[in-house]
């Protein structure tokens, strides 16, 4: 198989990892046992071509990840529970509801609560649009940072955050094209160019440019409705901005843009242990394997 792109997400006790058709969740179980759930994706551009535009597919990108970030952790919760603790699979409305109480948490938290905190200074920081937009943005970005820091304190998010480097190692010597084994893989760092982690920074850096396009005259109401219409764009502004750089991250230039977002994987990334490397390890590998068959998203015959 030719080499693919592989992207993934940490779980409580575990790792997800999806390749261009499949995904596989990989949990350790209390009893050491790891506990494998893995599925066939079929792209939503094949079925939707719209949705490989540029912009749109970023959109698209995050809901999907939304979605598939929830099962994954439902699943794992579920897995990493002791032998006699009941399970509980959430139903498709229970999904719905998750992510929508998820999506205004943070539509709230980063987006909504900034505005108004800005709105209160105006009598400090003046009538500048430019001056205003600005402080939004650094208040926006400060609450990120305080939440991101905040959670990182947890003991069990603590755990999260290993799986995540776990997951970072591994998916980087799968791109030097080394053999998946603890000691390549312990290897290298935990910190990746297209981790979601830097894709929220870039979100957040984003939407104070598209923000101050936002009239100054506008009521609070509309320019907080106007914020959740455009975050699909902001969201799909910022997924070009991330692959772009991705793509040439080894410029001078570019190493230098993408350094604040690799500075705040230190904050969301720890360095795992064998243990959690071996659950990364078998994620990938399933996922991969389940993929195989397949060529630059075409089914190979």
């Amino acid at each position: 198989m030719s080499k693919i792109n592989i992207g993934g997400q940490a779980v409580l006790e575990g790792v997800m990892m999806r390749a261009p058709r499949s995904l596989a969740i990989a949990v350790r179980r209390p009893d050491g046992e790891i506990s494998v759930k893995k599925e066939v994706v079929v792209p939503l551009s094949e079925r939707y071509p719209i949705t490989k535009l540029p912009i749109v597919r970023g959109a698209v990108a995050m809901a999907s990840s939304l979605l598939i970030g929830i099962q994954a952790l439902n699943f794992s919760a579920n897995e990493a529970l002791a032998e006699g603790e009941e399970k509980e699979e959430l139903s498709s409305w229970a999904m719905g509801g998750t992510m929508a109480v998820a999506f205004g948490f943070g539509i709230l938290l980063f987006f909504i609560m900034p505005l108004y905190l800005t709105k209160l200074l105006i009598p400090i920081i003046g009538d500048s649009n430019i001056v205003f937009n600005l402080v939004d943005g650094l208040i926006r970005v400060a609450v990120f940072l305080i939440y991101i820091t905040g959670i990182s304190r947890m003991k069990d998010i603590q755990r999260v955050f290993q799986y995540h480097g776990a997951e970072h190692k591994s998916i980087f010597t799968f791109e030097a094209g080394e053999e998946l084994t603890v000691d390549n893989v312990r290897k290298y760092s935990c910190l990746h160019p297209r981790c979601g982690t830097s894709f929220l920074l870039i979100v957040m850096l984003v939407s104070i440019l598209v923000f101050s396009l936002i009239p100054k005259l506008w009521p609070f109401y509309f320019k907080a409705g106007s914020r959740v219409v455009l975050l699909p764009i902001i969201a799909g502004l910022s997924y070009e901005v991330l692959k772009w750089t991705a793509k040439h991250d080894s410029h001078p230039l570019v190493k230098l843009v993408i350094a604040p977002g690799l500075c705040l994987q230190r904050l969301t990334t720890r360095e795992p242990d064998d243990q959690q490397i071996e659950v990364a390890i078998r994620s990938m590998n399933e996922a991969l394997e389940l993929n195989d068959g397949f060529k630059d998203d075409r089914l190979v015959v």
